[in-house]
């Protein structure tokens, strides 16, 4: 077969008595699903978690693994700030480029921190930004030079809007305009569309496979400089929710897209450039995902876990995801859970045929059909080599 157009990966994490992703009221997110209310990790919590990870798989001790910084302030705090602490350029006019900086690169109602909303931007177009701040600058450093350096930083942006230009242009032969983070997980750059990255990483909601299991937790915080003649009692009493669950979790990757983010090629040239980084990421991604546990509440609950069960399929047609296969929810145990997707997949398999090339990790012994299985270690190094220049066998 032709290289893998796309990687799936199912999981199975456990936790107990934990509080992993809070919603607006401090509760455990929920959905309903197969007429149950489940427990549920939103894909937002679970790329953060990825994302800033720091252990021997984190995904910025990837060679050539641009960062990337997601704020409102990246103008003030990272452009500007230098300029303003070195004291050189009239505050005048850093005021003013700031303001047109702030305006290019968030929108019209960018003057304004509330008017902002947070943007990804990568360290090469932050340092691009900061280059060009430090050249407007350079050119009008007294206080007379204000406007004349804010229509400057202002034109910058118009002039490269005009081109049909956008944010990948801010680079000076760099790959990776947005990041690391960027590449994987998407951009959207609402002031201008054209600076949109699409994701190349697809990640689905994690939902228990049976209805939720849920409790509040009472505790009481006792003063330790309370004397014995003052009132008895704690010195504050609260509560908070906590969860335990059996998770089903879903991850695509689409291998043209991250290739094409990645180096800066068409996604239709995908197989035939450097595919070396990709494979990397994917490993260390891998990896990631199977061990990162996300988690309101760490301190009290402590809710580190590996994957029970982690099942990668390599192939090229349309991916799909096993949550039906828990759509009647099922006994919280692994084994069961484990049952249930086996016979979801085969039930898929006899309607439209076994394509592509199962490889998977379990911690109990289980089978899983047209599937091998090997370790960590050796799955995600498989999965990189099929990323990273191979066919999947």
């Amino acid at each position: 077969m032709t290289t893998p157009r796309f990687l799936q990966v199912h999981t199975l994490h456990s936790y107990p008595a934990a509080l992993l992703n809070r919603d607006d009221s401090g509760l455990a997110k929920r959905m309903q699903f197969g007429g149950a209310v489940r427990t549920r990790i939103s894909s937002q919590c679970l790329k953060r978690h990825w994302r800033v990870a720091q252990d021997e798989f984190a995904l910025h001790n990837i060679a050539r693994a641009e960062g990337a910084i997601r704020s409102r302030n990246v103008v003030e705090r990272r452009v500007m700030a230098p300029l303003r602490e070195a004291g050189v350029i009239s505050e005048k006019v850093i005021d003013a480029v700031t303001k047109s900086f702030n305006i290019g690169v968030y929108g019209g109602s960018g003057e304004s921190e509330r008017g902002r909303q947070p943007l990804l931007l990568g360290l090469p177009e932050v340092e691009y930004l900061q280059a060009k701040a430090q050249a407007i600058c350079d050119e009008h450093p007294g206080d007379d030079d204000a406007d004349a350096a804010g229509a400057a930083a202002m034109e910058l942006f118009n002039a490269r809007r005009g081109e049909g230009s956008n944010f990948s242009a801010f680079r000076t032969q760099a790959a990776l305009p947005g990041g690391l983070e960027g590449a994987l997980f998407g951009r959207m750059v609402t002031s201008d569309p054209g600076a949109n990255i699409d994701a190349a990483i697809h990640v689905a909601h994690a939902f228990t496979v049976h209805r939720e299991e849920s409790e509040s937790d009472y505790f009481s915080v006792v003063d330790d400089l309370q004397g014995a003649d003052e009132d008895a009692g704690a010195a504050h009493i609260g509560d908070m929710e906590l969860t335990a669950g059996l998770f089903y979790g879903y991850v695509v990757v689409d291998v043209p897209g991250l290739v094409s983010n990645l180096e800066g090629c068409a996604a239709v040239d995908w197989e035939t450039a450097d595919r070396g980084l990709a494979g990397q990421v994917i490993h260390n991604l891998l990896h990631l995902i199977a061990t990162v546990s996300p988690g309101a509440k760490l301190g009290s609950t402590a809710p580190y876990a590996c994957a029970d069960l982690m099942l990668v399929e390599a192939g090229s047609r349309q991916p799909r995801s096993l949550a039906n296969a828990f759509r009647p929810r099922i006994a919280p145990q692994v084994d069961a859970a484990t049952d249930a997707l086996s016979g979801h997949l085969a039930k898929l398999d006899a309607c439209y045929g076994a394509h592509g090339v199962r490889r998977f990790a379990a911690i109990e012994d289980c089978d899983i059909p047209q599937s091998e299985r090997v370790c960590l270690d050796d799955l995600a190094s498989w999965a990189a080599g099929v990323v990273g220049g191979g066919q999947a066998v």
